[in-house]
């Protein structure tokens, strides 16, 4: 499958964007997950809302409300600008952050699930036994939560490569800084004579959707299998 230079600009923004999306949001995530599960303190359930709510809201109205907060005149964009010459708006940059938003819930929800498995007994036994709340963490906690953060970041991963609603919205569609896959197709759709490459860019984006979906499967059965589940 031969893909033109603009394709393959898509393609390669589309996992550039990804991966960023999935790295940036990896750690607010877990702490999220853990907040939820662990922590009682008031306005639990308004986070657990909102941290889902872009599973519910059109992705059009995720990426108005970050034009509002993070475009060059936004709520905090402007200051990013004024003070640091920092801009989301009309930046590969701001379809990661738009990606991320969408595919956020997806994360948090999956390790979520993988905490609340997670036996506090044993959790219970090593801080008797002498270990700190960050040791802990870091050598029970993390580890046999391990199947669900690596679901929670394929998923992620693949849905953000997926993003188109929030992100054309929120930084438009400018080749080779914010057109990623979706949009390309989205552009292509409504050129005439262009239906060879919209196909090609369609079968690209199903098989980086079954590769995510099936790594994501084998990495889940490798860590229950490193840990013994």
């Amino acid at each position: 499958m031969i893909l033109s230079e603009p394709e393959w600009q898509a393609v390669e923004l589309s996992l550039k964007v990804s991966v960023a999306a999935v790295a940036c949001s990896l750690p607010l995530g877990i702490l999220m997950a853990w907040l939820l599960v662990r922590r009682q303190f008031p306005g639990k359930t308004l986070l657990d809302s909102i941290i889902h709510l872009p599973l519910v809201l059109p992705p059009v109205v995720v990426g108005y409300l970050l034009l509002l907060g993070f475009g060059r005149r936004g709520l905090i964009g402007e200051y990013l600008y004024d003070w640091f010459g920092f801009s989301f708006a009309f930046s590969w940059r701001g379809a990661a952050l738009a990606s991320a938003v969408i595919a956020f819930p997806l994360m948090v929800r999956a390790i979520r699930l993988a905490l609340e498995a997670v036996d506090t007994r044993l959790e219970q036994a090593a801080h008797t036994l002498g270990a700190g709340r960050w040791r802990v963490f870091f050598t029970i906690t993390l580890p046999l939560t391990l199947p669900g953060i690596i679901a929670g970041t394929v998923l992620a991963f693949a849905r953000s490569l997926g993003e188109f609603g929030a992100t054309i919205t929120f930084v438009s569609n400018i080749p080779g800084e914010t057109r990623t896959l979706p949009s390309a197709m989205y552009t292509l759709i409504e050129t005439p004579g262009a239906e060879g490459a919209t196909a090609r860019l369609c079968v690209i984006a199903i098989l980086l959707a079954l590769v995510s979906l099936l790594l994501s499967e084998w990495l889940t059965r490798w860590g229950r299998k490193r840990l013994g589940l």
